[in-house]
């Protein structure tokens, strides 16, 4: 076997003996909580949101880049509450920032 495929095995290998390291002090440690397990389940002591208030400013925000009129599709904000939605979060800067929400705000003269 020449010297480069034994430095590839003992990498190879190197890396397995070390992730398996790392896995077995979580195997070892017993049953733990394991996020999604029970989907269905709130976890005891997870926090409640029992209102949300759409404020003119939270909708200005998700309407960020979006000119009038708006579209049907949007129709979705009126009952959005406060679920996660990635429309109204910032995507990747640069030539996919379409809504220009990765622009910073105009300075304003004192």
């Amino acid at each position: 076997m020449n010297s480069r495929k034994r430095n590839a095995l003992a990498c190879c290998l190197g890396v397995l003996t070390l992730s398996l390291l790392s896995v077995a002090p979580a195997v070892l440690a017993g049953e733990r909580y394991v996020a999604g397990s029970a989907p269905h389940q709130r976890p005891a002591g997870a926090p409640v949101l029992k209102t949300f208030n759409a404020s003119a400013e939270w909708r200005k925000a998700a309407l960020t880049g979006v000119v009038e009129p708006l579209p049907p599709s949007l129709k979705f904000l009126d009952s959005q509450g406060a679920w996660y939605t990635p429309f109204d979060q910032r995507g990747m800067p640069g030539y996919y920032d379409l809504r220009g929400m990765h622009v910073p705000p105009a300075k304003t003269k004192p």
